[in-house]
């Protein structure tokens, strides 16, 4: 029997998740009073145009443009509009009358989490977000809550499906880059503009979340390093089939120490990396996401599933207004999350992993030892060559001219080089080196080799 008074609900923003959170909660509210022990009343939902064209079929009546009156009326605030402001201000807003918060906004969370964690701290309140990551995959929680005990060691995620499903056609189908985002526009995808996302911007603000929680110490989204897909060729790809991977845009964070001062940290980036086809994340295909977490007690964890899609996303939503409609009938402040631990944010130059180094050089007598010579000088052990040299008068491909002392030639070759474990800063600067170097046309990619 529901004793507890129905609590209120609103939603700022109808968009394609919005949209559906509103149904979801109308047409299943008396499954969810059941399971939260008090009703779910929706009193409103604050959007720019009351007139504006709906796709879902949602009561006129609860539509406002006063998003700040509705705020204070509410036991539960949904923010769904995305954005820095006015998100930013509502949210505050709400927190400060009292309300728990539901938001999917990542990029709110990434520059201003600490702020509005703190916010709910004062009052008591909570912030849930379940939906700002990976879309319906139950990530922030087992992060928050089942993995606090535990120290984990690193997070690998495919985190923008966006990415995935282009990196995908072009490995499944050995598309272009350009074709396949134009299908993955045509598809609904890619945005009109999806800068946010081929830049690796979307993936970097969710890795800055990710790295927050499982590492205890506030990650600025600024400094996690971004790299997007844009350079990525047909050819790279064909090369990574060739040698057992695939090309996949990562989220990395990772808790390691710098080689060079020793200092003790967090490594947050994104960028697009070789993996195993053996790895469990090389089978995520599609617009799926996946977070691969290794913790030192808990082992090998896999989350796998819808990363984005309006139904999606509203289960995630919902999963989080459960959770605050519980703390509210059973009473009690909003747990507060532990960002105490201050571990230092290293940047790049202190991460250590392998490399594929694809080189155009001159097919002549002694280039190979020389390349070799120069990753030798920085210490950066090579695990593996393969070479093709075509010829320019013949465009026949020969197999160890390079490595020859005597024959001559016009024509170039493609050097595919994969090094050992290596620090990033040596690695740079071996590559500086190398493309100073008169034989070498040019350094045509540098790929780094994760989850081994």
């Amino acid at each position: 029997m529901i004793a507890y008074r129905n609590l209120r609900v609103a939603l700022l923003g109808a968009g394609s998740v919005g949209a559906q959170v509103a149904t979801l909660l109308t047409e299943h509210h008396e499954e969810l009073a059941s399971r939260v022990g008090a009703g779910l009343d929706l009193i409103g939902i604050a959007v720019r145009d009351v007139d504006a064209p709906r796709t879902a079929p949602i009561d006129p009546a609860l539509f406002t443009t006063d998003a700040m009156g509705l705020i204070e009326s509410a036991d539960i605030v949904i923010e769904l509009m995305g954005g820095i402001e006015p998100a930013r201000s509502y949210i505050l807003h709400a927190l400060n009358s009292g309300a728990d918060v539901v938001t999917g906004n990542k990029a709110l969370l990434a520059a201003h989490g600490p702020e509005l964690q703190a916010a709910a701290e004062q009052v008591g309140a909570q912030v849930y977000y379940e939906a700002a990551v990976a879309g319906a995959i139950p990530i922030i929680r087992p992060l928050r809550d089942s993995l606090a005990g535990d120290r984990v060691k690193r997070i690998l995620g495919i985190v923008n499906g966006t990415t995935n499903f282009i990196l995908d056609k072009m490995d499944v189908e050995g598309d272009t880059f350009e074709n396949a985002l134009a299908v993955a526009t045509e598809l609904g995808y890619a945005e009109a503009d999806p800068t946010a996302d081929i830049e690796g911007y979307d993936a970097a603000q969710k890795a800055a979340i990710l790295a927050r929680l499982a590492f205890h110490t506030d990650v600025p989204v600024e400094a996690v390093h971004r790299e997007g897909i844009t350079q990525i060729t047909a050819a790279q790809v064909s090369q990574a089939q060739k040698a057992g991977y695939v090309v996949k845009l990562l989220a990395i964070c990772e808790r390691i120490t710098d080689p060079t001062s020793g200092v003790d940290g967090v490594s947050a980036r994104v960028y697009p990396a070789l993996i195993s086809r053996q790895h469990p994340l090389a089978a995520v295909h599609g617009g799926k996401n996946a977070v691969f977490v290794e913790a030192e007690a808990a082992g090998d964890l896999m989350f796998y599933g819808a990363g984005a899609g309006g139904i999606e996303t509203a289960s995630a939503v919902l999963g989080d207004v459960v959770s605050a409609a519980r703390r509210h009938v059973a009473g009690g402040p909003g747990v507060a999350e532990t960002t105490h631990a201050n571990l230092t944010i290293l940047p790049i130059d202190s991460v250590s992993t392998r490399y594929q180094i694809t080189l155009e050089v001159s097919d002549a007598p002694g280039v190979l030892a020389r390349i070799a010579s120069l990753f030798s000088e920085h210490g950066v052990s090579v695990e593996t060559v393969q070479q093709s040299i075509a010829s320019v008068e013949s465009g026949a491909v020969k197999s160890d001219a390079l490595s020859a002392g005597t024959s001559e030639s016009s024509g170039t070759a493609t050097l595919v080089i994969v090094t050992h474990v290596a620090s990033e800063r040596a690695l740079s600067r071996t590559v500086a080196d190398i493309a100073d170097q008169q034989v070498v046309v040019r350094v045509e990619s540098v790929l780094r080799v994760e989850g081994a």
